[in-house]
């Protein structure tokens, strides 16, 4: 027939040419098998690194115990999922019944069966697989439950209902729960399996007995009848189980009121699951006697009964008992069970033994009132960390390629033999600030490699200008903090890799003081070695750029530094901490170290109160701080700080301290993962001296108080005194509605000999109003002595205020602050005008942390404001002290001045911080660091140069008065500058050495 030609009353037929199919099958497997081979290298090049990363830390035994447990998880799972799906179709087809069609319903089935066959064997093993690598991948996924389990210990305390320890709740609960949900789904996949097999092959006719459409059961073949009874019957033994788990299960169920069990849970739930748990077995039973009886009514009508038994002993009874028994006398049913969640919570959460005070707190201020608190007054923070970044950048960026977080950290110092709270930060890499001319990939990753050392500022003291008084700057660093390796490779907020040591000196360190840029080549340990083409290899294709493979600036001798970030790489080698999300760092012998507070948490400890993490660690500095940041694992009811962890910021080097060791989980995992973690008594007495209360742990407890601090069931029954943390008022734009942060000050509660580093929050009342309820702080120095905390250490504090009084919270002194007419110290200006002059002049206004201190049997407010000129190299420096006692509001450029104002024209607070005149030569400094020369020529003790001084002094004071009113903040700058150099000729001239104002 002509090609063109097509035959009557059909399309025309295409006939395939046999090498163009081949071809196309080749093709389609060498694509295939290309796919395939890029896939594996992958992996391949991904194990080779992370086993190398893991074996370059020290940890390499954390990795490989991860993957021994997964993977003999995964082919459990995977073989029992895949297995019984294979069994199920298998069984089905070999005892597939031989069919003669009767019907045109069969005779279709068999046409179907006809066309199935030649593929059967190829869906028997793709179907089992895939379910099974599912299925694998499922209880992969569990593998630290799998690890809890096998290394449990018990927790020593019994839980209020079932008299069981702790530890089978935390530990063996949730294994059994996931096996009993596994097992489930794996007969479920099995019985479905089944089914549509023994349909395919006719061993199941749904038609019934005698093909009418009105049968009441199902035809089946003997051999499917077993096959599904006992499947059926399997799956019912896996229920009558998962029924009798759930009475366990009820311990950490959310109710109204508390978490666990209750008068109902106690009465009605838990007896009806083990009724469930009866009528499951009876269930299981009925279909194992259908194999015999070979009727399927009596387990169907069984399964019905045990459904509506569900519906009614599960639901209605339940809610019977609520409503008719419950709800008439409540408040006497529930007391027992409200004792018990409240014992457990405490204890879950480590609040078992708050130092609780009624504190009736006086609102009225007067001269001298301060005195017996002098030694927490001159430890008051005046520098706020959030806010003094860009002042840190200004003053000790010294290059663009160097940057501080916007959030800096709260340390504490020993300088000039006295023990201070210090603002401290290193100095980050910041690729961002390279010139673009400059940026490529050997920059990028060989030459910008590094931070480079700390700055530390006191915490309590101010230059004349209101900038910090900084106890350690400079490149190269100054130290006072002792000598130290001041590079900084690992850090928050670096580069992906950078690429160190190798052939010569290429990596930027800093200027000297001729501006030539110094070099440096890495000789740390840290990371790991390229010397190995395979190595390069691994890394070049796990990151997808062949530079790695290729560069000659990567050389031998060349190390990879990646997973900079110290708080990753703390849950990288311990996969089962949940890390704090303020990391900091500190110099400890002779090192800069991060310190990561880890936690061991659990969301099964019966009868404690569920804590959400995101919600209660989120607030006002996470919501605008990349370097901060709110957990993110979800709910728990029991949370410890049970590792302290070391990060080096030169070495990367990673140590685990057992800081809780009787910490039952902590237990758990360190039986599973021997050796990870270090006994405390290895820890330095540097570094314990560094180590305080984390602030996420504060922050859960803090929420959980807000409810729990009432220690009777009654007013907990009737929710009359609940608390919240208030939002903070100091918020800008966008954080408005977040909580106030909690803040480390060193400080002495009442009852308290001597002040102590602590960790403080405030509280108000549920509700609309705003007065201060509740004040909360504790211990968080954990002293100086090596292996061994302070007896001190997390011991917290809570302050109660009687019903009777009404103290001014935190909001209302910020609308107090906002809208007073209250004038300055020196009756020169109001603040109003004060900070609206600054905003009209062009300038930022920022309000510093509000700090609440519990002194002269009262609360003192203290919130220091910022001024930030015009202009893209501005920073804020601190121009006035706010300070508020009772309903009382005082201000001044100085906290000194502010105090004595604000109680009768003397405080009592002689250590009160202030400029730091006391200390000319950090004030100098820092006024050199900012571009302004304070130098002064040393003068003659004569009396006429003493005379000329004090007329200086007092114009210099007279001038900036003056402008501070104009708002001129550069006349009043300049005025200052003027003051102290006058302020230091007259020092120097008086006969004394020292000059006494009058």
């Amino acid at each position: 027939m002509p090609a063109d030609r097509v035959p009557e009353g059909g399309e025309q037929q295409v006939a395939l040419d046999p090498r163009s199919v081949k071809r196309a099958r080749r093709l389609g497997l060498v694509v295939g098998g290309l796919i395939a081979a890029i896939f594996l290298v992958r992996l391949v090049a991904g194990a080779w690194t992370q086993w190398a990363w893991f074996d370059s830390v020290g940890f390499v035994g954390v990795l490989r115990t991860q993957w021994i447990t997964q993977g003999v998880l995964f082919v459990i799972g995977a073989l029992l999922t895949g297995g019984a799906v294979w069994t199920s179709l298998a069984v089905a087809h070999r005892a597939r019944p031989v069919i003669v069609p009767e019907s045109d319903d069969e005779l279709v089935m068999e046409r179907y069966r006809g066309a199935f066959e030649p593929i059967r064997r190829r869906v028997w093993m793709a179907v089992p697989a895939l379910v099974g690598f599912f299925g694998g991948a499922t209880a992969a996924s569990q593998w630290k439950l799998a690890l809890l389990w096998l290394n449990r210990v018990p927790f020593g305390t019994k839980d209020a209902h079932f008299n069981k320890d702790i530890g089978f709740f935390v530990f063996t609960v949730p294994w059994l729960s996931f096996l009993v949900g596994f097992l489930t789904m794996v007969l479920m996949l099995a019985l479905l399996a089944a089914l549509l097999a023994h349909y395919l092959y006719g061993g199941l006719n749904f038609r019934g007995a005698g093909g009418g459409a009105h049968s009441r059961s199902p035809r089946t073949s003997a051999a499917a009848r077993v096959h599904l009874c006992v499947l059926a019957a399997a799956l019912l033994l896996v229920r009558a189980g998962s029924f009798w788990l759930s009475r366990y299960e009820s311990t950490t169920a959310a109710g109204s009121r508390i978490t666990g069990v209750t008068y109902t849970v106690d009465h009605a739930i838990i007896p009806t699951r083990g009724v469930l748990a009866l009528a499951a077995l009876c269930c299981a039973a009925m279909f194992i006697a259908t194999i015999v009886t070979g009727t399927w009514r009596v387990p169907l009508v069984g399964v019905a009964m045990m459904t509506a038994v569900a519906v009614l002993v599960g639901q209605v009874y339940p809610a019977f008992v609520q409503r008719f028994q419950v709800k008439p006398s409540e408040a006497s049913k529930e007391t027992p069970y409200i004792k018990d969640a409240m014992a457990a919570t405490m204890r879950a959460y480590g609040l078992g033994d708050i130092d609780r005070r009624s504190y009736s707190a006086t609102t009225d201020a007067s001269g001298g009132q301060l005195r017996g608190d002098t030694a927490t007054m001159r430890g008051i923070r005046l520098l706020d960390p959030t806010v003094v970044g860009a002042t840190f950048q200004q003053l000790q960026g010294r290059v663009n390629y160097y940057r501080f977080p916007a959030s800096l950290d709260v340390d504490r110092y020993t300088t000039n033999g006295e023990k201070r709270d210090t603002v401290v930060a290193v100095r980050g890499l910041n690729l961002a600030g390279v010139p673009a001319s400059q940026r490529n990939w050997v920059n990028d990753h060989t030459v910008y490699t590094h931070g480079y050392g700390v700055v530390a500022a006191d915490g309590g003291k101010l230059t004349s200008e209101g900038a910090p008084v900084f106890v350690e700057k400079d490149m190269p660093t100054s130290g006072v903090l002792g000598k130290y390796e001041p590079r900084i490779y690992f850090g928050e907020d670096m580069p992906g890799f950078s690429i160190v040591g190798g052939q010569g000196a290429r990596e930027l360190d800093h200027p000297d003081a001729s501006g030539e840029q110094k070099r440096t080549r890495y000789a740390g340990k840290g990371g790991v070695a390229l010397s190995n083409p395979m190595s390069r290899l691994a890394y070049a294709v796990t990151y997808g750029d062949k530079n790695i493979l290729l560069s000659d600036a990567v050389s031998d001798g060349s190390r990879i530094i990646d997973n900079r970030d110290p708080s990753e790489r703390v849950k990288a080698v311990a996969p089962w901490l949940t890390t704090d999300g303020d990391v900091y760092p500190s110099v400890v012998d002779g090192r800069v170290q991060w310190i990561v507070d880890g936690y061991t948490t659990s969301d099964n400890y019966p009868g404690a109160a569920k804590s959400n993490l995101s919600g209660a660690t989120s607030d006002s500095t996470t919501a605008t701080s990349r370097n901060v940041r709110a957990l993110r694992d979800g709910q728990v009811n029991y949370i410890r700080n049970s590792v302290k962890a070391t990060v080096d910021a030169y070495s990367g080097e990673v140590k685990l301290y057992a800081w809780e060791p009787n910490d039952p989980m902590l237990k758990a995992w360190t039986k599973a993962f021997g050796g990870s973690v270090k006994p405390m008594s290895q820890m330095s007495a540097d570094l314990v001296s560094h180590v305080r209360y984390p602030s996420d742990l504060f922050k859960v407890q803090r929420t959980v108080l807000e409810t729990y601090h009432q220690n009777d069931a009654g007013e907990f029954f009737n929710a009359s005194d609940q608390w919240q943390v208030p939002d903070d008022p100091t918020a800008g734009e966008n954080a408005k509605g977040q909580p106030q942060p909690p803040y480390y000050l060193t400080l002495a509660m009442p009852g308290q000999k001597a002040p102590s580093y602590s960790l403080t929050s405030t509280y108000i009342p549920v509700g609309s109003r705003q007065n201060l309820t509740g004040y909360l702080s504790v211990d968080s120095d954990a002293g100086s002595e090596a292996g061994k905390k302070a007896s001190s250490y997390g011991r917290v504090r809570l302050l109660e205020m009687p019903g009777s009084t009404s103290v001014t919270g935190p909001a209302q002194f910020q609308n107090d602050l906002d809208s007073t007419t209250r004038t300055s110290a020196d009756g020169s200006v109001p603040l109003t005008q004060f900070l609206s002059q600054a905003r009209q002049s062009g300038s930022t206004v920022a309000r510093g942390n509000l700090l609440t201190l519990p002194v002269g049997g009262g609360f003192l407010y203290v919130e220091p404001i910022y001024i930030q000129a015009r202009g893209a190299t501005s920073y804020p420096l601190q121009r006035a002290v706010v300070v508020g006692f009772g309903n009382k509001l005082a201000w001044a450029p100085t906290l000194e001045a502010a105090l004595d104002d604000l109680f009768a024209g003397d405080s009592g607070a002689d250590g009160a911080p202030q400029p730091s005149q006391d200390d000319a030569n950090s004030a100098k400094d820092s006024e050199k660091d900012s571009g302004k020369d304070s130098t002064t020529k040393p003068s003659t003790s004569s009396n006429a140069t003493l005379d000329k001084a004090l007329k200086d002094l007092q114009k210099a004071y007279d001038d900036g008065q003056a402008a501070m009113k104009k708002g001129d903040w550069k006349a009043y700058g300049e005025a200052q500058q003027r003051l102290q150099k006058a302020l230091d000729s007259a020092t120097s001239a008086a006969p004394s050495g020292s000059v006494t104002a009058k």
